[in-house]
């Protein structure tokens, strides 16, 4: 018997090798089903583990964010390919794929790969942490949020500052929260004339009754410079870092008010001017004659 001009051998063959095909695809389809459950409960589990083990091990959330958000999206991208390879697609396209895909993503994101690695940087190695006050590209102001591209900066004005975290992590970054204790550096120009053991006893007078103001170091008082119209004198104090700025502000007032009632003068710039005009003139005659 011949069905469409073939033999009976050809469609017996031919019927066998599309019984086994189908057979061959629905086992198949019946394996990535099977993986994709087991695979999938497996993926659950380690995300849950690996969630309570960075929450245990470190305070940084931006880092357990990233972090978690790589392994997730690694994880289930595993998960993908195997589902597919089980289903017969061969493992070297995904090889082709994911190498060009990763090369055009490359050269489109080049500035945001550096902030990406500066990002990695700083989560790890920790220069400022959000709470921080730190001084960086200009800006000075409280680290509100460390993200993995860009860090954000409250200024005391309370503006908010987004700065790249390819910039931050080359170049200089000042810290002002890492040390418990700073030191305040105040300047004073008193007239040329003043008593200046006197001035220097009222202004140590004033901070040796801080209370904020450490003793250890002490505070220091001397006589820095003779500028062009006053006697600078320098003073030098340490206090707890909350405490440096309202130790300055209110001791420059004091300082002040102390001035004031000692009379003590706080000079303004001035200058001295000769006339010699009359003096020129005085010459000139005496030449003439």
């Amino acid at each position: 018997m011949e069905d469409f001009g073939l033999s009976q051998e050809t469609t017996d063959a031919l019927y066998a090798q599309g019984i086994g095909i189908g057979v061959e695809i629905v086992l198949r389809l019946i394996g990535a089903v099977i993986f994709y459950f087991i695979a999938k409960f497996i993926v659950k589990k380690l995300l849950k583990g690996l969630k309570n083990f960075l929450e245990r091990r470190d305070d940084t959330p931006s880092l357990n964010e990233f972090l978690f958000g790589f392994a997730k999206l690694a994880l289930y991208a595993v998960l993908f390919v195997g589902v597919l390879m089980i289903l017969g697609v061969p493992g070297s396209s995904f090889l082709a794929v994911f190498g060009a895909a990763g090369l055009a993503i490359g050269l489109a994101l080049q500035g945001s790969l550096s902030n990406f690695a500066g990002g990695l940087l700083i989560l790890a190695f920790k220069p400022f942490k959000v709470g921080h006050v730190v001084v960086a590209q200009g800006h000075t102001g409280v680290v509100s949020k460390v993200k993995i591209l860009y860090t954000h900066l409250m200024t005391f004005d309370n503006q908010e500052v987004i700065i790249p975290n390819g910039n931050l992590a080359n170049s200089d970054v000042i810290n002002m929260s890492t040390q418990e204790t700073r030191r305040a550096e105040l300047k004073v120009g008193v007239a040329y004339g003043t008593n200046i053991k006197e001035a220097k006893e009222i202004i140590l007078n004033i901070f040796n009754n801080d209370a904020r103001v450490l003793k250890d170091p002490a505070p220091f008082v001397a006589l820095q410079n003779f500028g062009d119209s006053s006697l600078d004198i320098v003073v030098r104090v340490w206090a707890k870092s909350a405490d440096m700025w309202p130790v300055y502000f209110d001791g420059m007032e004091a300082i002040n008010s102390e001035f004031e009632k000692h009379d003590i003068e706080i000079p303004f710039p001035q200058r001295v001017v000769h006339q010699i005009k009359e003096k020129a003139a005085e010459e000139q005659e005496d030449s003439k004659s």
